[in-house]
């Protein structure tokens, strides 16, 4: 060993070459094997809608595909037939962009201090814009289902009605109308389904004021009964004291010896 050596270097060199020495990382899981029922779906549906789909995703066991709007309406005939899904589970939409208001009911109920907006996140399969129409159907049959999304336009929201082809869509429609505003073209009643006539705004947008500072009355006629009035001490005097009819005849009205029984046991 030269004499500028010490054991105490050597222990020293060894540790910093093992520190730089490179480490075995863990190897990346490998993706999970798609499911043969989410890739005949999608091949039956680009068979027959070519250009409709912009993106898909698989999700907690569930197909979610995005679709133009353009081919949302002929969408609805070949999920039915080519994709043999006879069950209309729900037709719904959401609203992707931040609550513009803070606080809210945990504030005092003041809803009126703006917010900066943050960048709008998006759920499986993307958007484009700040409203989405979702529809998820399923095949008794087979044993499957997809959710199918489309993006509208966030000034004057619309899009197919699926009523002509699942009767069922009829009442999920109204209330995404009424709810969110998104309109639904050929839809045979696109009317008030929860609220009442008259009622302003879409309750379900991230937009909408929770609580107004001006008080509004409610729409529509409310029946409205009177509270009974409290009486005065006279009257619940006079509501207790027997009357003069009532007096007389407790006086005139013999009373029963103690102990005499009906029968004239004792």
């Amino acid at each position: 060993m030269p004499d500028d050596e010490t054991p105490e270097a050597n222990e020293g060199e060894e540790v910093a070459a093992e520190a730089s020495a490179p480490t075995d990382s863990p190897e990346p899981e490998p993706e999970p094997e798609p499911d043969p029922r989410h890739v005949e779906l999608l091949a039956r549906l680009e068979r027959a809608l070519p250009d409709a789909v912009i993106e898909h995703a698989d999700v907690y066991g569930d197909l979610v595909i995005r679709v133009t709007n353009e081919s949302w309406g002929p969408l609805a005939g070949v999920a039915r037939t080519e994709l043999e899904c006879d069950f209309l589970s729900f037709v719904s939409a959401i609203d992707w962009s931040p609550a513009p208001r803070e606080g809210g009911d945990d504030a005092g109920g003041d809803t009126s201090s703006p917010v900066q907006p943050t960048e709008m996140t998006f759920g499986a399969a993307g958007s484009a814009g700040r409203f989405q129409v979702f529809a998820h159907v399923q095949s008794t049959a087979k044993h499957w289902g997809v959710t199918f999304k489309v993006d509208v336009d966030d000034a004057q929201p619309l899009v197919a009605s699926w009523v002509p082809v699942y009767p069922g869509a009829d009442w999920h429609e109204r209330e995404t109308w009424e709810m969110f505003g998104v309109r639904f073209d050929g839809h045979p009643s696109l009317r008030q389904l929860y609220l009442p006539a008259g009622f302003e705004g879409h309750p379900l947008r991230k937009d909408f004021p929770l609580l107004a500072r001006s008080v509004k009355p409610w729409p529509g006629l409310v029946d409205v009964e009177a509270m009974p009035e409290e009486p005065s001490a006279s009257e619940a005097t006079q509501a207790q004291e027997p009357s003069a009819s009532e007096a007389t005849q407790a006086e005139e009205s013999p009373a029963e010896p103690a102990g005499i029984t009906e029968g004239g046991d004792e």
